[in-house]
C-alpha cells in the first residue's frame, strides 16, 4: 500500500517523546514553549499559540479578532470543513469566495467583485479566511490590499502550508494577515500526531488566545478584579475553552521542526518529478504562482470528469490509497441547509469532479512513486 500521505518520524522523534515521559510534566511544562519558539524562528512571526488542532486555532482564532453574532466569515469552498465550521461556532454567518482553477485558492478577482457588492449591500465580512490549498500561499499581498481597503481581519488557514514561502516571507510571517493557523496531524508536512498553532505580530491578539485556549483563565495580577489571594489564585476573565497541547505532541514537534526544511525539499523534488513522469499523460498538474515556494502537503493531478472514478478506483485497486481534497464545503448537507446550492461557486465544483490527490510524503521513495505514474498510465491508458 502506497498511502496519499504519511508521517516521517525518526529515532529522535521518538527518544523526544520518551524523554517526556521520564519528565515531571505531561502537560503544560517546558516544551510547548519551545516549540512555539521554533515556530517563531521558522516563519519570523512575533508569537505563536500551540494548541490541539488546527480547527482549535482557527476557532480562537476568529475568537480573539471578535468575530460573533451578527458578523460574517467569507472563506473558500476548497477545503475541509473545519474552515467554514469555526464562524458558525463563534455565532457569524459563513459566505465563500470562489477559487483561481490553476492554483485552487481563494482568486483574489472574485473576493475584489464579491466585496464590491457587498460593501453596496452594507454587508462587508468582519474576517476573511484564504486557505493555502495543497501548500501553495495565497496571493497574501492582493488579499492584504483588499483588506486595508474594505476594512476586514485576515486569518490565513495556512494548515498545508508549513515551511512554505511567497517571495521572501515565509508562510506564517503573517505581512499580510493578523493571524496565520497551522495543521500538525500526520498526513502534513511536520506532525505533533494532532495539534495546530496561531502565528501572529500582536501581542494583544497573542495573549488572547494563550487565554482561551485555557478556559480563558489568567494568572496575571494586571488583568484581575482584585489582588491575588495568594500565590495560587486565578481568575477566568472570559469564555474560553481546553484547547491545550500536550508536552508529548510538542516534542515530537520540536524534534520534527528541525527536519522542515528537508521535508519542504524533499517534497518539492517529488514533485517536480512528478511533473517531469506526468507530462505526457491525460491530465492537468498543479499549477505554480509565481515567486511562491509551496510546502507540497498534497500533489492534485485533474482528470476528466467522466474519468475520474475510474481512475481513482484502478488507483486503489493496485494498491495506491489515492484520494480526493477536497468535496466543496458549500455542497455539503449541512451547509445546504443553510441557504447554499450546487452551483453557487461553479470553479471549485468544476476543480472536484476532476480532481485527485496522488501519493506525495517526504518518505516516499523513487521507485513507489514510479509504481504511482505506471498505475497513471494503465488507468489512463
Amino acid at each position: 500500500m502506497i498511502p496519499y500521505g504519511r508521517q516521517d518520524i525518526s529515532e529522535a522523534d521518538v527518544q523526544a517523546v520518551v524523554d517526556v515521559l521520564g519528565s515531571d510534566f505531561l502537560t503544560q511544562g517546558p516544551q510547548v514553549p519551545l516549540f512555539e519558539a521554533s515556530l517563531c524562528a521558522a516563519t519570523g512571526a512575533g508569537h505563536a499559540v500551540a494548541v490541539n488542532s488546527a480547527t482549535s486555532a482557527l476557532h480562537i482564532a476568529c475568537l480573539a479578532l471578535g468575530l460573533g453574532a451578527g458578523d460574517l466569515l467569507w472563506t473558500s469552498p476548497n477545503t475541509f470543513v473545519a474552515s467554514a465550521n469555526v464562524g458558525h461556532l463563534c455565532g457569524a454567518k459563513v459566505d465563500f469566495v470562489d477559487i483561481d482553477p490553476e492554483t485552487f485558492n481563494m482568486c483574489p478577482k472574485a473576493l475584489e467583485a464579491k466585496l464590491e457588492a457587498a460593501r453596496d449591500l452594507g454587508q462587508l465580512p468582519k474576517v476573511v479566511m484564504p486557505v493555502h490549498m495543497c501548500g501553495q500561499s495565497c496571493d497574501m499581498a492582493a488579499i492584504g490590499a483588499l483588506a486595508k481597503r474594505y476594512g476586514f481581519r485576515v486569518i490565513e488557514d495556512a494548515s498545508h502550508a508549513i515551511g512554505g514561502r511567497q517571495g521572501a516571507n515565509p508562510v506564517g510571517a503573517c505581512e499580510h494577515s493578523d493571524i496565520c493557523v497551522f495543521s500538525f496531524h500526520p498526513v502534513k508536512i511536520v506532525t505533533t500526531a494532532e495539534g495546530g498553532a496561531a502565528t501572529t505580530n500582536d501581542p494583544g491578539l497573542a495573549a488572547r488566545m494563550e487565554r482561551l485556549r485555557s478556559h480563558g483563565v489568567t494568572r496575571d495580577p494586571a488583568l484581575m478584579t482584585h489582588a491575588p489571594d495568594g500565590d495560587w489564585y486565578y481568575q477566568q476573565i472570559e469564555l474560553g475553552l481546553n484547547y491545550r497541547m500536550t508536552e508529548l505532541q510538542a516534542a515530537l514537534g520540536v524534534a520534527q521542526m528541525t527536519r522542515l526544511a528537508d521535508f519542504v525539499a524533499r517534497r518539492n523534488a517529488l514533485a517536480d518529478r512528478y511533473d517531469a513522469l506526468l507530462s505526457d499523460l491525460p491530465l492537468q498538474r498543479p499549477g505554480r504562482q509565481k515567486d511562491t515556494l509551496s510546502a507540497f502537503h498534497l500533489y492534485v493531478i485533474r482528470v476528466a470528469p467522466d474519468r475520474r472514478k475510474a481512475v481513482f478506483d484502478h488507483l486503489r485497486g493496485a494498491g495506491i490509497l489515492a484520494n480526493v481534497h477536497y468535496i466543496p464545503v458549500h455542497t455539503q448537507p449541512y451547509w445546504q441547509g443553510h441557504g447554499f446550492a450546487p452551483g453557487d461557486f461553479p470553479l471549485a465544483e468544476a476543480y472536484y469532479s476532476r480532481a485527485i490527490s496522488i501519493p506525495l510524503y517526504a518518505g516516499l521513495s523513487e521507485a513507489d512513486q514510479d509504481s504511482v505514474v505506471a498505475t497513471l498510465k494503465q488507468a489512463l491508458a
